[in-house]
């Protein structure tokens, strides 16, 4: 028997995302796969803005934008004609747009991080069974050299629609599929549609469904992953009562099936060449009625299946992931407060529910007409947030706060903040490590440090220094140098000054105000004058004090 803090089942986006957040964070982990070597589809396409922001302290972002090419927004054909054109402009807040990463190489660079965190990927180890019990979970391993147990504190099951763990823990998989087969190819077309833009090619069919194109733009020159309803003579059948999600086996289609379609379907006359990959894909809809039972978690499609509508599914998992890693880390070294756990599946359970519900639609009837901003801003996953979460809590004069995101929403970037010795300006985001929660502090008076001194070193106490404070400075402060060179009376702090006034304006910041920030970067509490008793009694919903 060998052991492990936690092991993690499925090498996909998610696991991988699950063990660099494991790593980064000194947490031992194992993970393994039953494929012996990764997959070259690009079965998932789409990387959201959200995504990328969590990337970034994830050390994985650079490399991700370096393999990708910007996702610039979708031209939509209905019966040939020209029906709309939207246009993925973000807010200039935003850091980052949307992008186009075929899968295997979000899995490569996912792998090459965790590598340098010294992880490692254990292929054609196969989950067989396991149990749990009130100190861990026993796991039966069957691989090349036969059969192994694996003692661990937690198990992670990542292991996709058919999951092993999902089965194993004995959670409901409710849902339907969907009657349609479609198939999947990567190809060059030759076509003169604006670089950076899908295409969705849609002619009505009375009594039966609308025959479509959908093209997604991969990195290379004119390359496109194109998806379309499978022909009869590539169409199979599957038993009823089944998860029917993802690629099948059988007949793969080839290129004169995929030109067919182009040539009926295609906005102008067109010629589809170098088939790199290509497949038959069904699509499911399910989603599980927990994420987790005491020491056994889900996450990716293990919980949840949809449409690829919006390219939401490999992100929510992404999420998944990086909202159950930083709770682990803290339940592996006995430091997560109680409930902290069962918050993943109070929190991350209805947004997986309302995903699956909006992709559904948006597949059978196109996108709702939101305002453009508003859907933009959905479809990057900026808008999650969980109001309701048993983490959130507000303090002491909170009705002074101009505005800002409240307890449960992401919380805000901002630009041109200036910091000492440093010759460029900084956005806030860039100051959060991610590993641990951050205090974000703000003055715009010196007679403000004391109290905000005694704050920031009472929750250190209360997160066992697992906390990252961040001094802002209003422009305005009357603030001497002395003092704002070393300003928490010990306490260490990111110190910058909010020159544009950014901040201010993004947080509804007042003076001696306070926001806490999970890892995940979402507000956990804010006040509107921080307080040492408010701030370590907050606290104490995310970490046990010593």
């Amino acid at each position: 028997m060998s052991n492990t803090s936690v092991l993690i089942v499925g090498a996909g986006p998610v696991g991988l995302t699950a063990a660099v957040e494991l790593r980064r964070r000194g947490v031992e982990c194992r993970v393994v796969d039953r494929l012996t070597a990764p997959i070259r589809y690009a079965k998932a396409v789409g990387v959201q803005p959200r995504t990328l922001e969590l990337w970034e302290s994830a050390g994985v972002l650079w490399r991700a934008l370096d393999a990708g090419t910007p996702m610039r927004g979708q031209v939509v054909y209905v019966d040939g004609e020209q029906a709309a054109r939207i246009d993925l402009a973000l807010p200039p807040e935003v850091p980052y747009s949307f992008l186009a990463l075929p899968q295997y190489e979000t899995e490569r660079v996912l792998a090459e991080r965790l590598g340098e965190l010294g992880g490692r990927i254990e292929r054609g180890a196969e989950l067989v069974g396991f149990e749990q019990d009130a100190d861990g979970v026993t796991a039966l391993l069957r691989g090349p050299d036969g059969e192994s147990v694996v003692r661990a504190d937690y198990l992670v099951g990542c292991d996709g629609a058919h999951s092993v763990v999902r089965k194993g823990l004995g959670a409901a998989f409710a849902g339907d599929a969907f009657p349609e087969q479609y198939m999947l190819g990567d190809v060059e077309v030759d076509w003169h549609q604006p670089p950076g833009y899908g295409v969705r090619c849609t002619r009505r069919v009375d009594g039966g469904p609308d025959d479509i194109l959908v093209a997604v733009p991969l990195p290379g020159r004119r390359r496109y992953r194109v998806s379309m309803l499978v022909p009869d003579d590539l169409a199979t059948a599957h038993p009823r009562g089944t998860v029917e999600h993802g690629f099948e086996a059988g007949p793969k289609p080839e290129l004169h099936h995929l030109q067919a379609v182009l040539d009926r379907l295609a906005p102008e006359p067109t010629r589809a060449s170098n088939l790199r990959w290509s497949s038959i894909f069904r699509i499911s809809h399910r989603i599980v009625d927990t994420y987790g039972r005491d020491r056994v978690f889900l996450a990716g499609d293990a919980a949840h299946i949809h449409p690829p509508t919006g390219a939401q599914g490999m992100n929510t998992g992404i999420q998944d992931a990086v909202a159950l890693g930083w709770r682990l880390a803290l339940a592996v070294r006995d430091m997560a407060a109680p409930g902290l756990l069962d918050s993943y599946d109070a929190e991350r359970r209805p947004i997986g529910e309302e995903v699956v519900s909006r992709t559904v639609r948006h597949a059978r009837a196109g996108f709702e007409a939101d305002d453009p901003e508003t859907m933009r801003m959905r479809e990057a996953q900026l808008l999650i947030a969980y109001p309701d979460s048993t983490l959130n809590g507000e303090g002491a004069s909170v009705e002074a706060l101009k505005g800002g995101p409240r307890p449960g929403e992401r919380a805000p970037d901002c630009r041109e903040l200036c910091r000492s010795a440093v010759a460029f300006p900084l956005r806030l985001h860039e100051l959060f490590s991610g590993l641990r929660p951050a205090l974000l502090l703000y003055i715009d008076d010196s007679d403000q440090i004391s109290e905000l001194a005694l704050a920031a070193a009472a929750a250190r106490e209360a997160a066992r220094d697992q906390l990252d404070v961040v001094l802002v400075l209003a422009a305005t402060a009357a603030v001497p140098d002395e003092v704002a060179d070393a300003p928490l009376d010990g306490v260490p702090a990111a110190v910058v000054w909010d020159a544009a006034g950014e901040f201010q304006a993004a947080y509804g910041a007042v003076g001696g105000c306070c926001h806490l920030v999970r890892p995940d970067q979402y507000v956990s509490f804010r006040a509107g004058r921080a307080r040492a008793d408010e701030l370590a009694s907050h606290l104490a919903l995310l970490i046990t004090p010593r």
